[in-house]
């Protein structure tokens, strides 16, 4: 089976207004620019987006933001884009903000089809206000659900046209969680190579998991903050 989309416009003609759709990446590291790019181009709307941060202003989510196409994200840490803030101070962008760990874990637990799960994070805080708590050897925890999405849009490194997938160092990061947690994931690859030319030992998302691959036409790869000395 050949999963390969001749474009990111073509992976993205595949998305509704009002879809929700996982982004993987770290900051701006490992984040699916191409494909990310290509529906702001193509302006679909009221988008939930599922994504650790919303990049900066000018890049990454930002720019979705700043087009005014996104409803509602559901996010770990926001602190790098001022048109976020300015949106969600003004009652014009609705946000669930979610502790890291618990993040991830409802992200897994979505992808391995969990119901939920307990986690002492957050509990007695407004956060776990209406939800069910228990105590586990003395210590009381809250429930989670799980997230899932509509739809996943990773960045790995490299990709087979049955949708197997490496990634690249710490672009790894939400990657391959959320490839597992959605509908229908769309990959988008640096290499597109034949089935076989991937070292099975290397594989780290099994093409079972996504729907669509594309290989990204270009990449900016932008450092969040440069540090030097």
């Amino acid at each position: 089976m050949n999963k390969v989309l001749p474009n990111e416009d073509a992976a993205i003609a595949l998305i509704p207004d009002g879809a929700t759709i996982m982004m993987g990446g770290f900051g701006l590291c490992g984040i699916p620019e191409n494909l990310i790019r290509a529906l702001r181009e193509r302006g679909t709307k009221d988008l939930t987006i599922v994504s650790n941060n919303a990049g900066v202003d000018e890049f990454g989510i930002g720019m979705l933001l700043r087009s005014r196409q996104v409803k509602k994200m559901i996010a770990t840490y926001v602190g790098e884009n001022k048109e976020f803030e300015r949106q969600f101070l003004n009652g014009e962008l609705e946000v669930e903000l979610v502790p890291q760990g618990t993040f991830s874990e409802r992200i897994r637990a979505a992808g391995a089809g969990i119901g939920g799960f307990f986690t002492p994070t957050a509990y007695g805080t407004i956060v776990a206000e209406g939800r069910e708590s228990r105590v586990f050897n003395g210590k009381p925890y809250v429930l989670e659900p799980p997230l899932a999405a509509d739809f996943a849009f990773v960045k790995a490194w490299k990709g087979d046209r049955l949708g197997n997938l490496v990634y690249r160092r710490t672009a790894r990061n939400f990657n391959p969680i959320m490839a597992t947690a959605a509908q229908h994931t769309i990959a988008e690859v640096e290499h597109l190579v034949e089935p076989g030319d991937i070292d099975p030992d290397h594989v780290v998302t099994p093409g079972i998991f996504v729907r669509h691959i594309v290989r990204g036409s270009r990449y900016e790869k932008r450092i969040e903050k440069r540090t030097t000395r």
